[in-house]
């Protein structure tokens, strides 16, 4: 649909006839993200209300088919890149942020982390330097002024305020750690997500050397004190809870944080959109 065509379209958006509102959305909508820019630039030219306030809608509607669109491809072929999931969620938020700039920024810190690695450190060292890099040059933190704020559970606003929630904590620093090749991955704890480093044995079975807590500065954990917690909360310590999961399982945990967060913050309609998102991963 070339401009013209798009201006006459939009112009029939101050209509009193509710049908021909209602066909001139679903033509607009019809044309997919590349109509986006289109609409925000006679969004920004318009002076009527109550045209903003349908193109804003419309604008959404396209966004959010992106989003569902690109979640499903990544549930189905991408589910191994995990940063690109948690893109994929801040776009639903974020729209308009920069994807590279996510990229980038891990890209970064994975250098600084690389620059102080050596060949012989153990384990406990190589967590020491991750500490540091993340938490100590970088300055991440939990929030624990406004746990429960959405913006805790998108990676872009978490590498932007350097606050975050246990899980996109946990989320960088194991995507920065995997791409160095230090074996530390998500733990499904309830209530609290953390990390394991993992240790492979001659006979290639995988153990937990010991836990990481992302959330407080990546502090060191040792089997009792996961078995402890998981006592608290009348869990036995199920496989499930102490041993890696996988990613899939990590992005359903975020959209299920975003659900409590927008529930605390009364957004009935962002809880039905992150319901359908959740829906796409069962």
């Amino acid at each position: 649909m070339n401009e013209r065509a798009l201006k006459s379209l939009i112009f029939l958006l101050d209509d009193t006839d509710q049908q021909i509102i209602q066909e001139v959305e679903h033509q607009l909508k019809s044309q997919g993200p590349e109509i986006v820019p289109y609409l925000e630039k006679f969004w920004e030219s318009s002076f009527d209300p109550r045209v903003q306030g349908r193109l804003e809608n419309i604008i959404h509607e396209i966004q959010f088919d992106q989003t569902k669109n690109e979640l499903q491809i990544w549930n189905l072929s991408n589910s191994f890149n995990l940063l690109e999931g948690l893109i994929i969620l801040n776009n639903y938020q974020y729209p308009s942020y920069e994807d590279h700039k996510i990229v980038l920024k891990i890209e970064d810190l994975k250098t600084e982390v690389w620059r102080g690695l050596q060949y012989d450190m153990s384990p406990l060292e190589k967590v020491n330097l991750l500490n540091h890099v993340l938490f100590g040059s970088f300055g991440l933190s939990g929030n624990t002024k406004d746990y429960h704020h959405p913006q805790n559970s998108y990676i872009g606003q978490v590498l932007d305020t350097k606050q975050g929630n246990p899980l996109t904590l946990s989320c960088i620093y194991s995507i920065i750690a995997q791409k160095l090749d230090i074996p530390i991955y998500g733990i499904n704890l309830p209530k609290h997500f953390i990390l394991a480093y993992m240790d492979t044995d001659e006979e290639g079975n995988e153990h937990v050397l010991f836990y990481i807590n992302a959330f407080n500065r990546g502090q060191i954990m040792q089997k009792s004190d996961v078995n402890s917690f998981l006592k608290q909360l009348n869990l036995s310590a199920d496989r499930e809870f102490t041993y890696p999961c996988d990613n899939v399982t990590i992005m359903k945990r975020a959209l299920r944080n975003l659900l409590s967060a927008y529930e605390a913050h009364e957004s009935a309609s962002k809880q039905q959109e992150i319901s359908e998102l959740f829906e796409l991963l069962a």
